[in-house]
């Protein structure tokens, strides 16, 4: 979906961008099951059943493709060439995972896992399935999310149907969807996924470099006016998005015509989720004129002017630019669109808990089914 369209903070689930490397699997889950193995005392076989019976938690937590605004980078690198819309905000649902791995009973030796899904390659092919690994220090700070619900619904086919990870502040490519497996082990992952893909390869001083891609870079957003939007002069809306995967953002600085102002940041920080903010300024100056953004999260990161190439094309955090023109008699947009409740009303009935204001335990529709087609 175009972000630009997005009212409010929660993105609808028809609308949340899609990013997967294999088919979508077919899952019955009356048959699905979650394997927990390898270092840990009481290996598990959990049911959906099993999993829908244990404390819930609902996290609201922003989810970023690290192919995201690969397209701008130059020169081109392969693979899929995102503009700016593959990001999403959801409501998730579902049990932490310190919970299922307390159930196992960790080993002290034990210092890594591995998650895999059940989607699969239609053929013998390396990669022949999607499996990444994190680290259970990772994993424990960033407080890990096995999730069976997406704002209130179960899951849906795309978005990891009947049970996904969610790992709050990283790039999606960690949030491993259609899980059935864990293996917790004391060796780190070397699979596909982390040797040959989702790693920053750089060129310095003659020797190439490889960073795994990890948490969020900072990033801003303008979603209104639009790129090559015509405008009337005078009193001009200039709003977006902002979000880190390392803090919550701290401010928003926005460019008009080479003049850098300090945007209004709406609602509460949240940390691990993109929050709104607005300029009310004036234009008088007839013609083409740049709007940038730029955002800086608490931990002091700044979005910087031109992300680092890589060849991969991750991570791509530049500063947006976009122009707008600005002429009489423009036809008018609505300023007032995207004016909307206080993030603390926005689709967010349910706590920290998975229980809604009135403290009972919200139901979510999904022994039976098989997901969205």
């Amino acid at each position: 979906m175009k972000i630009s369209r997005l009212v409010g903070v929660i993105t609808p689930n028809e609308r949340f961008y899609v990013r997967s490397h294999f088919p979508v699997p077919e899952i019955d889950p009356a048959a699905w099951r979650l394997q927990v193995h390898g270092l840990v005392r009481h290996p598990l076989s959990l049911d959906l059943a099993d999993i829908l019976n244990m404390p819930s938690q609902t996290m609201t937590v922003t989810l970023e493709c690290a192919g995201n605004g690969r397209s701008f980078f130059n020169p081109p690198t392969e693979s899929e060439q995102w503009t700016l819309g593959a990001a999403g905000t959801a409501e998730w649902t579902g049990v932490p995972l310190a919970a299922v791995l307390e159930h196992a009973g960790v080993d002290s030796g034990a210092t890594e896992l591995i998650f895999r899904g059940a989607d699969a390659a239609s053929q013998v092919a390396e990669p022949n399935r999607f499996e990444r690994g994190l680290s259970i220090s990772d994993a424990r700070e960033a407080a890990v999310l096995l999730a069976y619900a997406m704002n209130g619904d179960p899951l849906p086919a795309h978005h990891g149907f009947p049970l996904r990870v969610i790992v709050p502040g990283w790039y999606a490519v960690a949030s491993v969807k259609w899980l059935n497996d864990i293996e917790v082990t004391n060796v780190p992952f070397q699979g596909y996924f982390h040797s040959q893909r989702y790693y920053f390869a750089q060129l310095q001083g003659g020797d190439v470099t490889a960073e795994p891609v990890t948490r969020i870079r900072v990033r801003s957003l303008i979603t209104q006016p639009a790129d090559g939007e015509a405008i009337n002069p005078g009193h001009v809306a200039i709003r977006g998005l902002a979000w880190s995967g390392s803090a919550h953002v701290s401010r928003v600085d926005v460019s008009v015509a080479g003049e850098w102002k300090e945007a209004h940041l709406q609602g509460h920080a949240r940390p691990n989720s993109w929050r709104r903010w607005e300029l009310m300024t004036h234009i008088e100056q007839l013609g083409e004129v740049k709007i940038r953004a730029r955002a800086h999260d608490a931990t002091g990161q700044v979005q910087p002017e031109q992300a680092d190439w890589n060849r991969l094309g991750y991570g791509n955090n530049s500063i947006q630019t976009i122009t707008v023109r600005v002429e009489s008699g423009a036809r008018d947009e609505g300023l007032d669109f995207f004016h909307h409740a206080p993030l603390e009303q926005e689709r967010n009935p349910v706590d920290g808990g998975g229980q809604d204001r009135a403290g009972r335990h919200r139901k979510h529709r999904v022994h039976g089914r098989r997901g969205d087609r």
